[in-house]
């Protein structure tokens, strides 16, 4: 249990410093490269409409982020203390977590990386900062693959490319040339390339779970769920101004979805 609690400090905090670090390459090293180029046009310059593009997913993803952990599930109407909470078992999808020692209305699992259950309350907002934070990770890595390009002379025509670029590149670092900063991108490459896929899985997954009306909870204890409609399932959780959701961070609008299910 110690070592879940230290992971759910040392998550969220590996995670702000990613954030960070992608935020100072874009501002540092990916938009100033862009303005050097003298044949963009001034109104739609490649640096403008980068910027905007990767301020806009970014705010999706941290606003998302902030949400999740805002949007607490707790349900502290139900029960008082600790014990209680343990005893208290009205819904198969009620679950006592013992790293948040919280009661969890349509629980689905525990994320370490917000140090926060994933319930009925903020499932949404979880879905959304899964998909913000891979399109983020993916458009910084299409930057850095564009800056290391530009600045290494490196084509990435061939599909090995991206592949043979790191150890290609580690024997240069050593031989000096290639540069610390250059390096750094490198690698960076492959952790937003990591970090993307991975989210981009864990969104589909959820939606898919979404879709049938599950949860993981639910098809670890193997509970069976009544059968309904995709679309009413969609609608209980991403309520019914879901543009306005997928465009702006917001609250979930769906919180009615743990009552009509625990009936």
């Amino acid at each position: 249990m110690l070592a879940l609690r230290l992971l759910n400090v040392v998550a969220p905090a590996y995670f702000l410093c990613i954030a960070l670090v992608t935020l100072v390459l874009q501002l540092f090293l990916f938009l100033p490269r862009m303005r050097e180029d003298p044949t963009a046009a001034r109104l739609f310059s490649p640096a403008l409409l980068h910027g905007a593009l990767f301020l806009f997913l970014s705010t999706n993803a941290l606003g998302n982020y902030v949400l999740v952990i805002q949007n607490s599930p707790d349900d502290l109407d139900a029960c008082q203390g600790a014990e209680a909470r343990r005893a208290l078992c009205p819904s198969p999808s009620t679950h006592f977590c013992r790293v948040c020692a919280r009661v969890t209305l349509r629980h689905d699992h525990h994320c370490f990386f917000t140090g926060n259950c994933i319930g009925s309350r903020n499932m949404r907002n979880f879905v959304l900062f899964c998909l913000y934070t891979s399109l983020a990770c993916l458009y910084s890595m299409v930057a850095g693959v564009a800056y290391i390009s530009a600045v290494l002379s490196i084509s990435f025509a061939h599909p090995l490319a991206f592949l043979t670029l790191l150890p290609t590149s580690i024997s240069q670092f050593f031989s000096g040339a290639v540069l610390g900063s250059e390096m750094f991108v490198i690698l960076m490459l492959y952790l937003w390339f990591a970090i993307g896929l991975a989210c981009a899985g864990f969104c589909c997954h959820q939606l898919l779970l979404i879709l049938r009306g599950q949860t993981r909870h639910q098809v670890r204890k193997g509970v069976a769920v009544r059968a309904r409609p995709w679309r009413k399932n969609l609608q209980e959780v991403f309520g019914k101004r879901w543009l306005l959701g997928l465009l702006v961070p917001m609250f979930n609008v769906g919180s009615e979805s743990c009552k009509q299910r625990d009936k």
